[in-house]
């Protein structure tokens, strides 16, 4: 047990959710990320293919575990993802997969456990690390929904898929360029594929806000519940019908349906887009934890 703390990996998603299930329900906001994708993974064993580092992870103390982590990410640099644990604990993480002889160019997660095991790693490399994007996490309060434009609220359907991949795409790269970056250097959008939107599709967990006509106007998505939290995500309107209301009123409409469904209900925000942070505080929804991606200065975003 280095430092007084042990790492376990697991190959097993079902396996990693039976021993860490009691950690995961304890904060279950701020373990969304890692829930879901286990959940997802554990259903689909077949969704792991083009991840070169699949696992999760605990760490334990000799009161139990106090930490979580997964590396499943299919793009380079494959970065681990860290929920809040001491710091000590971050620590004999990065120790851990130093150990394993894993290249770690890259690091997503809730802060400051995301920036010990960087600063870690990059001590062992020489390297210095960056800051790729700041995020935050935020769940629903009260909801404050706005006046609706025409239109309504409807889920996507499966012959719409080839349209919601190329919003969900489109999304990626416009967040960058909202966020002041080139687009495609924060987000890549060719990780999100056909299948990512079928699946979303049969789980009902996409959707279109349609004119009267029911022409999509604009797309909200969400991932299935993991220990009563529902995620809400992409949120995307083309710019030709921007300035319109649609995105609020598809995100409150989403929320108010997450929420009947006796869902706790959260998003993360980039910080660097001063859009949506406005938008979703006007909603209700209230910061919980902020979150980070970092990277290695120099290290390649592509294998």
């Amino acid at each position: 047990m280095g430092n007084g703390f042990e790492v376990t990996f697991f190959d097993d998603p079902a396996a990693f959710l039976a021993e860490a299930s009691d950690a995961l329900v304890a904060d279950p906001v701020q373990a969304t990320v890692i829930a879901t994708v286990a959940q997802r993974k554990a259903a689909h064993p077949d969704s792991w293919s083009g991840a070169p580092y699949c696992w999760f992870a605990t760490v334990a103390d000799d009161t139990g575990i106090v930490g979580v982590a997964m590396r499943t990410a299919p793009f380079a640099p494959y970065p681990p993802y860290v929920l809040s644990m001491p710091d000590g604990a971050a620590t004999a993480l990065a120790d851990a997969l130093l150990d394993r002889g894993e290249e770690v160019g890259g690091v997503n997660g809730s802060r400051p456990a995301a920036d010990v095991l960087m600063a870690r790693i990059a001590d062992h490399s020489g390297s210095a690390v960056e800051v790729g994007m700041h995020t935050r996490l935020f769940e629903l309060g009260e909801l404050l929904a706005p006046e609706p434009p025409p239109g309504h609220l409807r889920s996507v359907r499966r012959e719409e898929a080839d349209l919601a991949l190329a919003w969900t795409r489109q999304f990626l790269l416009d967040a960058d360029e909202q966020a002041g970056r080139a687009p495609g250097t924060g987000h890549d959008p060719e990780s999100f594929t056909l299948d990512d939107v079928h699946r979303k599709i049969d789980d009902g967990t996409y959707w279109f806000w349609v004119d009267h006509a029911d022409r999509p106007l604009h797309l909200t998505g969400a991932n299935p519940p993991a220990f009563g939290v529902a995620r809400v995500g992409p949120v995307f309107t083309p710019k030709e019908h921007r300035g319109r209301g649609y995105g609020g009123a598809a995100v409150a409409a989403v929320s108010a349906l997450l929420r009947d469904l006796g869902h706790r209900v959260i998003l993360f925000t980039d910080q660097a887009n001063p859009v949506s942070n406005e938008l979703y505080q006007r909603l209700g929804y209230r910061a919980v934890v902020d979150t980070v991606e970092l990277r290695l200065t120099g290290a390649a975003r592509t294998p």
